[in-house]
């Protein structure tokens, strides 16, 4: 049915496919300066995580060393704001209880002279009596007056230190001065936490050069074989652009089948092939499952009254074996299709 002596038509007649490496181009990730260090050639078998390249750090060092310092002064500053917070809440503390104190015994120095006002008004009121029945002469009452006077003004005395004690606030209240002391405090937690902020931008700052750091080191992804060094040390290096080309020990080989035979497949399929040069089996796994190429399809028909009829590529991955490697021949015929 199919005629031809192109690769897809030769495949579909003969199921077979050449074996062949995955490859990967490895580039330096969103990182770029110049290449000092080429640690790998062609032709060399690396295992994953092997260094591979390294570009110059010197610029990357420097601004990790300048945000490592800076950190260090938002921390000694940070420490002195916490020390000088911690001793105005001390001495608004201790300004607090002082006051309270001093606002205590000026209240009992009011009580005590209202106390003593009301024996002078007493005394004033029983003399009064008495010099109005002629018991007593009449300087007996302007003593009394006279003391009545003193106690008065003694309490208007003591009253108005309690004012200015209390410096406009109510009894019970915190005082102005004090809440002052305190308000002084916030704003330095206020303070605080904005150098806790600059400190916390700064630290992703130096998380995000370590890693950009860790990224000029150009490590092997997987296992795998040296194919092309495509940068030379010293040469500028842009970012995600490929430097080496890597051989994978993955290998895989496409046959071509028509729809018949691709209808009673799917992807994850194992497909048992063999090596043409020595029929030795090779157990695979279908990985691809897709038309082919439009060249593949038996054209020209529709004039005959039927529908094209298209193929349909298979890319089978082989199990990991002894002796099979990229370049040879693997062979598929009917049975090897059907098997599970």
């Amino acid at each position: 049915m199919y005629t031809g002596n192109d690769a897809v038509v030769m495949g579909r007649e003969k199921k077979e496919g050449i074996l062949t490496a995955e490859q990967i181009k490895i580039s330096f990730d969103s990182v770029k300066g110049r290449l000092v260090k080429e640690a790998v050639k062609e032709g060399d078998y690396v295992q994953k995580g092997q260094i591979l390249m390294e570009i110059d750090p010197t610029d990357t060092d420097l601004s990790i060393e300048k945000l490592k310092a800076e950190i260090a002064v938002l921390d000694a500053q940070i420490k002195s704001a916490e020390n000088e917070k911690n001793i105005a809440h001390f001495h608004a503390d201790t300004s607090n209880v002082q006051s309270n104190r001093q606002i205590e015994q000026q209240q009992a120095a009011i009580n005590s002279a209202r106390a003593t006002l009301k024996n002078r008004e007493v005394d004033f009121e029983r003399k009064n009596e008495l010099f109005k029945s002629g018991a007593i002469a009449r300087a007996s009452v302007d003593d009394a007056i006279m003391a009545l006077d003193v106690a008065r003004a003694n309490v208007m005395q003591q009253e108005e230190a309690l004012r200015r004690l209390l410096a406009g606030a109510n009894a019970g209240e915190m005082l102005p001065t004090i809440k002052e002391e305190h308000a002084k405090a916030e704003n330095i937690s206020n303070n605080i936490a904005a150098l806790k902020s600059q400190k916390k931008q700064k630290e992703v700052a130096l998380k995000e050069l370590e890693v950009a750091k860790s990224r000029l080191t150009l490590r092997a992804p997987e296992d795998g074989k040296i194919l092309s060094v495509l940068q030379k040390e010293g040469e500028m290096i842009s970012p995600s652009v490929p430097v080496i080309i890597l051989e994978t020990d993955r290998l895989y080989y496409d046959i071509y089948v028509g729809e018949d035979v691709a209808a009673n497949l799917k992807e994850g399929d194992r497909i048992r092939g063999y090596a043409v040069t020595n029929n030795k089996e090779v157990i695979g796994t279908v990985r691809l499952l897709s038309k082919a190429p439009g060249f593949a399809d038996l054209r020209q028909t529709r004039e005959k009254g039927q529908s094209d009829l298209s193929g349909f590529q298979i890319r089978i991955y082989t199990d990991a074996q002894e002796g099979i490697m990229a370049g040879l021949t693997i062979g598929v015929d009917a049975s090897g299709l059907n098997q599970k």
